[in-house]
């Protein structure tokens, strides 16, 4: 066993090496930690492979339909070509997470268990060396200290989505949360226990917060603001912490700061549809959103589109469910969101033109929105609704609606389905559903288009948890997998 846990050390840092790029000078060249990371330019390097590690990692499939998928937004399209033509089958890389099947033998998100915890501990690297950094002022030490550390939260917080039950789970959260770490495998071989989740969110709060209180005006790196983190969307990231965490007082504040400060506008009416179908740019709210991966001739390595996309000859996998569709108004200009096609499926045997409604937003050379301000205005209502001021949620709540064209809301009562049911139409295919049903302790019911052994699911559930990998718990007897698996 021991052995075995030497081996993982030295596979994990050849992938630390290898993942970011950020060690390979040349063809069979490679620079240690210790030389790369001596100097401003190589932390640099290093910061730019790690924000490449992470789009990578929320851009990937299993992550970036998850959410949608489990809650009920999003089903499958019929195969396009070849003996299977018109069927419909799960992806495979979600195929068991789908069902709530998933083993920790096969787990279908051991990849982004394992890269997670490789980014963090690049995080922690950049941590360790950038304070004896002779070439670099003190404030842009704090600056890439501040990236890193927002870095080091994020990573940590998806984890604990997807592997930790809601914070509301127990009356004071002392059920499990997820190993958190702050020193770099360099610094000694360890064997943590995981925290509770209660523990989890502080240590995710202090370094956010931490990070707030080191951020300059300037990026550290050159190149678009929105693909890095800066004071406003870390912010913005930390108000949603607080919703997690049911800090209603804090997300309330939060929210507010960046809607207040942070200089973004919501989209116009006019300019909704239009900014969503650009090819290549962000929507102009879109506080983050990771720059995807190109190379030297700015040819496009991998996009959102990749798992949405129509271009008329071929399609992707995953299209809107008419349970998301019939949510919406038909003056609610979000429905000019979905491009209906028709497509061969197989029914009865047969060969059928079936409509499928592929969504606008992630088409062409779209990358991951991480956080728009939309968002924060619905943050911002559920926090007041929940802080006994209806009013002041219900205010928010018609600001989304009067830009989407949609009914105002006229009474506060059933407020609280409405903020969830705006956030489903808001936020669809942006990675929130599943989580907002299980953090509001609500079930699942997925009618059109479920094709898994479970399209309904009661809250609480042991299968709103994933297993921690396997080969992780074998190379830490102090890591306890998640109950039932």
């Amino acid at each position: 066993m021991k052995y075995l846990k030497y081996i993982t050390i030295v596979i994990l840092t050849f992938s630390l090496q290898s993942c970011s790029d950020f060690l390979e000078q040349e063809p069979g060249t490679q620079t240690s930690i210790d030389e790369l990371l001596q100097n401003k330019e190589g932390v640099l390097i290093a910061l730019k492979g790690l924000y490449r590690d992470v789009e990578a990692n929320v851009r990937g499939e299993r992550f970036a339909v998850y959410s949608d998928l489990q809650g009920g937004n999003i089903k499958f399209t019929p195969t396009a070509s070849g003996n299977s033509t018109g069927q419909i089958t799960a992806g495979v890389n979600i195929r068991e997470l789908y069902s709530f099947e998933d083993t920790a033998e096969t787990s279908n998100f051991a990849s982004f268990y394992s890269a997670n915890y490789s980014i963090i501990n690049q995080a922690n690297l950049i941590l360790e060396y950038t304070p004896k950094l002779n070439d670099a002022t003190d404030v842009e030490k704090n600056q890439i200290k501040a990236e890193a550390l927002t870095i080091r939260a994020y990573a940590h917080f998806l984890l604990s989505q997807v592997y930790c039950q809601d914070y509301g789970y127990t009356a004071d959260a002392s059920h499990l949360g997820i190993v958190y770490s702050t020193e770099s495998i360099k610094s000694g071989l360890k064997y943590p226990k995981r925290e509770t989740l209660a523990t989890t969110y502080s240590l995710i709060v202090k370094d956010l917060k931490s990070a707030i209180e080191n951020y300059s005006e300037t990026a550290a790196m050159a190149g678009p603001t929105y693909s890095y983190f800066n004071k406003n969307n870390t912010k913005a990231l930390l108000a949603r912490v607080y919703l997690y965490k049911k800090d209603w007082v804090n997300a309330y504040e939060t929210a507010t700061d960046v809607i207040t400060n942070s200089g973004f506008k919501l989209m116009s009416s006019a300019d909704y549809v239009a900014q969503w179908a650009q090819p290549d740019l962000p929507v102009s709210e879109a506080l983050l959103e990771f720059s995807i991966p190109r190379d030297a001739e700015n040819t496009v390595g991998g996009s959102m589109s990749s798992y949405f996309g129509y271009n008329g000859v071929t399609y992707a996998k995953y299209v809107a469910t008419n349970d998301l569709i019939n949510l919406y108004e038909n003056n609610d200009i979000r429905k000019q969101l979905f491009l209906p096609v028709n497509l061969q499926t197989l029914v009865n045997g047969l060969l059928t033109p079936v409509t499928y409604n592929f969504t606008r937003k992630f088409q062409d050379n779209a990358g991951y929105v991480a956080i728009r301000l939309s968002e924060l205005y619905l943050i911002r209502a559920e926090a007041a609704l929940e802080n006994n001021q209806a009013n002041l949620a219900l205010q928010d709540i018609n600001t989304i609606r009067a830009r989407s064209n949609a009914t105002l809301l006229t009474s506060t009562s059933n407020l609280k389905e409405e903020v969830l049911l705006e956030r489903r139409k808001e936020l669809c295919f942006e990675g929130h559903l599943f989580f907002d049903l299980v953090r509001n302790h609500k079930g699942i019911t997925r009618n059109d288009g479920c094709i898994s052994t479970n399209c309904s699911m009661t809250y609480p559930s042991l299968k709103f948890v994933l297993p921690i990998p396997q080969s992780n718990i074998n190379l830490n007897e102090n890591l306890q997998q998640n109950e039932s698996y």
